[in-house]
């Protein structure tokens, strides 16, 4: 019997003037261990004419982290952060009761040629936790966990794995890294994982039990204990996951939260401008038209 309980295609979203994959959330599987939600940004090439402009917006109940291959974004907040990321690097922003942030193409960058390629994702926050301080974390690209075992190549990204801990600092048991292989090479590491466990294909193939899998899919596992597949030549894939909260989540545009109310109150705040304002910005993505609720659990 497969240990593949779901395989989940890349679906194009518009967020803007840019259009995503979206991976998480999906119908059928709402979160993977605390991720709720991925996008896969890319590979796209913008002209001198394209920028990236996403202006000031809210979130509560989650961490976001920014995983980038190629380019560069410009992350300002209402903490009076301003950080660059760059390819290999990681910006790590958790709202708690409630931040306001934008991300836009550096300034350096706005009348050239570029590119952009990486993983835009949130992490829910435990209950006891969703309404803590707002914080922002960078880490650089040397900062991480690397390391070679059986011809593959292992960067630990955030969270623990194998005795090794990323300095990015996550508020739940869970493990979000890389692994990239140079030559065909049979994996076997479930002995190391916890909780729910997802694999995403950014480039090659991976085979599972005589199955084959592509880029631009996830694919969920019944048992993270059972999680063994063979690489091919030239892959590079990403692991996540971690034990689940035993509370529903409810999410309403980029707000998450364990209960309605502080849904609506977030929203309310944000009608009111009463989140701490981004510096440097007077402009701001308003509330959308009620959407339907989406709870997950």
């Amino acid at each position: 019997m497969s240990n593949i309980s779901l395989i989940i295609e890349e679906r194009p979203r518009d967020i803007g003037n840019f259009l995503v994959g979206r991976l998480l959330p999906f119908s059928s599987k709402r979160m993977v261990g605390p991720f709720i939600f991925i996008d896969h940004m890319g590979p796209a090439k913008l002209s001198e004419y394209q920028n990236i402009d996403i202006a000031p917006h809210p979130h509560i109940g989650l961490s976001t982290l920014t995983y980038l291959f190629e380019g560069a974004i410009m992350h300002k907040d209402g903490l009076g952060s301003g950080m660059e990321i760059k390819p290999g690097q990681v910006n790590w922003m958790t709202a708690g009761k409630g931040i306001a942030h934008s991300e836009r193409t550096p300034e350096y960058l706005r009348m050239s040629e570029k590119q952009l390629h990486g993983l835009q994702i949130w992490v829910a926050l435990p209950k006891h936790l969703e309404q803590m301080e707002p914080e922002f974390y960078h880490a650089e690209a040397e900062a991480l966990p690397e390391w070679e075992q059986d011809d593959v190549r292992y960067k630990l990204i955030a969270g623990e794995f194998a005795g090794k801990k990323s300095p990015v600092p996550v508020y739940s048991p869970l493990y979000f890294m890389e692994l990239k292989s140079n030559c065909r090479q049979s994996v076997k590491i479930g002995h190391e994982l916890y909780g729910e466990c997802g694999l995403y294909i950014l480039e090659g193939n991976i085979e599972s039990e005589g199955a084959t899998y592509q880029p631009k899919e996830l694919l969920v596992a019944k048992n993270s204990r059972l999680c063994e597949f063979t690489m091919d030549a030239g892959t590079t894939i990403y692991f996540f996951g971690g034990e689940p909260f035993a509370e529903e989540r409810f999410i309403y545009w980029n707000f998450v939260a364990t209960s309605r109310e502080l849904i609506e109150q977030a929203k309310q705040k944000w009608r009111n401008q009463e989140f701490a304002p981004v510096p440097g910005e007077t402009d701001f993505i308003p509330l959308p038209p009620e959407p339907r609720e989406i709870k997950f659990k």
